[in-house]
């Protein structure tokens, strides 16, 4: 027998026993079998494709290869597509329903992140080419798109949660949807702030600073201003308010009978109409007050002072007040002989507040009265040596009236 015959037989020997083999394995062998042959196909044919790839493009020049790598690469896509989708109809065919389900649905994952790779190299590749101003917009409607998308599953995802809910846990969810929703807009806006900022030069950052600086600056500015405007106004109302108030308590006050002791008398020595008014002051220690008329002013100081029943010796205040009306001088006397306090206010004219001095009665009037006209403009004539005494005498204006504006703003 020659050797031809001999090597024969042997390879009909070798196929006859590779048959009886593969008849007597159960099909769970077979299958893994058949999927390691096709796994070793693939890895061949991927390996075959990389060596007829790189045969290729040694031989073209830069401009061909990238256009040849774009070839190669989608037709190992469209290879690779096709062999899954062959398997998946294979394996689908031997599966049941309930596997069916659960295999299409990883399949159709499989497929989404795939398509989602892909754009992502895509992307990047196209970012790669492109310019700065290019690349800005092509952010911009990727960032669009993807706000789009976002939205749309999140409409979608809602919508089948709605249909299965019921109406108490609809509006529960509805909250968190529309929260969820303000967070990411937040939460995009603050990273739209970052990248324009940190695309901007330092110049233009510093100028933008320095506009909130001066907003910021300009409310608290105003903000101040009017808190000023209140408070002034309140201290004018009660001002007024304590000047004009004519106490009317349910209790007498102690020093009634003072006070109507000391308006008798200044109305039967200096007249009935002397007084243009006369009250208890509750928010100064129930202190009898007198409101003179101008004409009768010094008069009525004139009698406090050297009436021996009153006796007010004493002058222990003295300061004027500007009501934007009127102007008011208020005086404090004091007489140890009754052991009581009274106090006289008079009411000028705010265009030409004169009054006459009480110097002559009183020396301790010459520096509050001074002071008054320094301040206020209020003129006391025939005063020994009525002056300026805090402010130098080109001082223009007076500065505790209230429509007072400085000549010189810096001060």
């Amino acid at each position: 027998m020659s050797e031809k015959e001999d090597l024969a037989k042997q390879k009909a020997e070798a196929a006859a026993k590779a048959k009886e083999e593969t008849a007597e394995k159960p099909e769970s062998e077979s299958d893994i079998e058949k999927q390691k042959a096709a796994a070793a196909a693939k890895a061949k044919a991927a390996a075959l494709a990389r060596k007829q790839a790189k045969e290729e493009t040694a031989e073209k020049p830069e401009g061909e290869m990238d256009i040849a790598k774009q070839k190669a690469e989608a037709a190992v896509k469209a290879k690779a597509a096709a062999l899954a989708k062959k398997q998946a109809k294979e394996e689908t065919a031997e599966k049941p329903e309930g596997e069916m389900d659960i295999a299409k649905q990883k399949a159709a994952a499989a497929a989404k992140a795939k398509a989602a790779a892909l754009a992502k190299k895509q992307a990047k590749e196209e970012t790669a080419e492109k310019p700065e101003g290019e690349m800005d917009i092509a952010k911009q409607k990727a960032a669009a798109a993807a706000k789009a998308k976002a939205a749309a599953l999140a409409r979608k995802q809602a919508k089948a949660e709605a249909a299965e809910k019921p109406e108490g846990e609809m509006d529960i969810a509805k909250q968190k949807a529309a929260a969820a929703a303000k967070a990411k807009a937040g939460a995009l806006a603050r990273t739209q702030a970052k990248a324009e900022a940190a695309e901007k030069p330092e110049g233009e950052m510093d100028a933008a600073k320095q506009k909130a600086a001066a907003a910021a600056a300009a409310k608290a500015k105003a903000a101040a201003a009017a808190k000023a405007k209140a408070a002034a106004a309140a201290k004018n109302r009660t001002a007024v308010q304590e000047s004009e108030e004519v106490d009317t308590p349910s209790e007498i006050s102690p020093n009634q009978s003072k006070l109507d002791q000391i308006v008798s008398a200044i109305e039967s020595h200096v007249g009935q109409g002397a007084l243009l008014e006369n009250y208890i002051n509750r928010l100064s220690k129930d202190v009898p007050t007198l409101v003179a008329n101008p004409d009768t002013y010094f008069s009525i100081a004139k009698f406090l002072r050297y009436d021996e029943q009153l006796d007010f010796s004493y002058l222990s205040e003295l300061h004027g007040t500007d009501f934007e009306s009127h102007m008011e001088i208020y005086v404090h006397l004091h007489s140890f002989k009754m052991n009581q306090s009274v106090a006289l206010k008079v009411k000028l004219d705010r265009d030409t507040p004169v009054i006459p001095s009480l110097v002559p009665l009183w020396s301790g009037a010459n520096w509050p009265e001074c002071e008054a006209y320094d301040l206020l403009g209020i003129n006391f004539y025939e005063h020994p040596d009525l002056k300026r005494i805090l402010l130098g005498e080109d001082w223009k204006g007076y500065p505790l009236r209230k429509d007072y504006e400085p000549y010189d703003v810096e001060v």
